[in-house]
């Protein structure tokens, strides 16, 4: 199958479809009879009015997710290829990413962060245009828009405002105008927020919006190590992947290697951000599905042994199935 997606082949779309609705076959198998989606904070509820609670069916919720899923691998797929952070063009891209959204029963049904990771994959987009540009302040600015937008739908997206800051480091010399920008424009939705609360007399309202950013890191984690084991190929392929990339490091072209430290943190801030939500479900990880599919995409385009690779992937899906089925 990894063989089959390392070309451009549009016989890949196909294959990537059923392929999408392949790995929720264990959800479609036992739906549960009531699904909610809420993809807004409350603070956003506040001033946009959504009259219908839960338009979905529980079958129609798992459909909706699957597709936005197939639609979100597809962009990122052409996004990954048209900046070159793999050796050559093809569907890896695509395939690791569906893999990933797949892991736990909590990836397969509409979420806010399922929403955010549209978001996640345009402010991708962005960071990877830094090297490339003259200017920044425009990219950076939009970059916080659209950072702010995603905070309306899921708070800790906020946490990657981080990034602004850590990707101008990587890319650019320092201007203190393209420092600034990104915060400006994130503040720019925030302002308009601030806005409607104070028109409506429910200013103190507003307030309460940025009291998770107080939260102290949490020092004790309650998990079930069980329900993780499906991690162990994924950390055996993150691993390898790691290997490959140190040993192809200094012979890559600059901006790939500053690419894959941009994704490497990226992917860091997505797993910590929980800590700003006490109460946050385990689809939180969803936001760190396209930076980490880009790493692992990576290990499988420069895999030579075959038997091994189409094993070990043969191996992660396996995995995935059981422990969604148990």
């Amino acid at each position: 199958m990894i063989n089959q997606f390392r070309t451009l082949n549009p016989v890949n779309l196909l294959l990537l479809f059923a392929y999408t609705f392949f790995m929720r076959m264990a959800i479609f198998a036992d739906l549960p009879d009531v699904l909610q989606f809420e993809f807004l904070e409350p603070y956003a509820k506040f001033f946009v009015q959504i009259p219908i609670r839960n338009p979905f069916s529980s079958a129609g919720n798992v459909f909706m997710a699957g597709l936005l899923v197939y639609i979100q691998a597809l962009w990122f797929n052409r996004i990954v290829n048209n900046h070159g952070l793999l050796s050559k063009p093809g569907y890896l891209p695509a395939l690791l990413y569906v893999t990933s959204a797949s892991l736990f029963m909590p990836f397969l049904i509409l979420s806010p962060t399922l929403i955010c990771n549209f978001l996640l994959i345009w402010v991708m987009d962005k960071f990877l245009k830094l090297g490339k540009s003259a200017g920044a302040l425009m990219i950076m600015f939009d970059t916080g828009m659209i950072i702010a937008v995603g905070t309306l739908i899921y708070f800790p997206f906020i946490v990657m405002l981080s990034m602004l800051w850590l990707t101008l480091l990587m890319y650019r010399s320092f201007d203190w105008r393209e420092w600034i920008s990104g915060l400006v424009g994130f503040l720019t939705i925030f302002f308009l927020v601030g806005v409607y609360y104070y028109w409506n007399d429910s200013l103190s309202m507003f307030y309460k919006i940025w009291l998770p950013l107080g939260n102290k890191f949490p020092s004790v984690f309650q998990i079930n190590y069980n329900d993780y084991l499906v991690l162990i190929p994924v950390s055996v392929m993150m691993a390898l992947a790691s290997l490959q990339l140190r040993q192809n490091f200094f012979r890559s072209f600059i901006s790939t290697r500053k690419a894959f430290q941009m994704l490497f943190f990226m992917f860091v801030v997505a797993l910590i951000s929980f800590y700003t939500k006490p109460d946050f479900r385990l689809y939180h990880f969803l936001l760190c599905v396209p930076p980490g599919s880009v790493l692992l995409a990576y290990y499988f385009a420069n895999a030579t042994k075959r038997w091994f690779y189409e094993s070990l992937f043969l191996t992660l899906v396996l995995a995935i199935q059981y422990f969604l089925f148990v």
